[in-house]
């Protein structure tokens, strides 16, 4: 089974907290877990930003990722939301059987 780790990142907690109760809600994640105050600095149509911003770190199936892709466009306040996936290269077996458990069954 493929597993992945997804980042994005989001303007504030509120809407960091909706996209991540929505996603293992309907067990799309395992576990979405939020990094507070990340500074991000970016180039924006031309100029330099400078953002504090929320971090989502979302554990999930690879399969799942279009379905994930969905929620954050739906619920996320950029025009360009950071949707990225990144494997998993090693995992405990506890843990990868837990993340399997947790995401079986998903509810579109």
């Amino acid at each position: 089974m493929d597993i992945v780790v997804m980042y994005c990142t989001v303007p504030e907690k509120k809407q960091a907290e909706k996209i991540a109760k929505t996603l293992v809600k309907h067990k799309l994640a395992a576990c979405v877990s939020m990094v507070d105050n990340v500074v991000s600095h970016f180039s924006w149509e031309g100029e330099m930003c400078k953002e504090k911003e929320v971090l989502l770190i979302i554990k999930t199936r690879r399969e799942y990722y279009s379905k994930i892709k969905v929620v954050i466009e739906k619920l996320h306040d950029y025009n360009v939301p950071e949707i990225i996936s990144l494997p998993i290269v090693d995992c405990s077996e506890e843990y990868l059987k837990w993340l399997v458990r947790e995401t079986e069954h998903s509810q579109d």
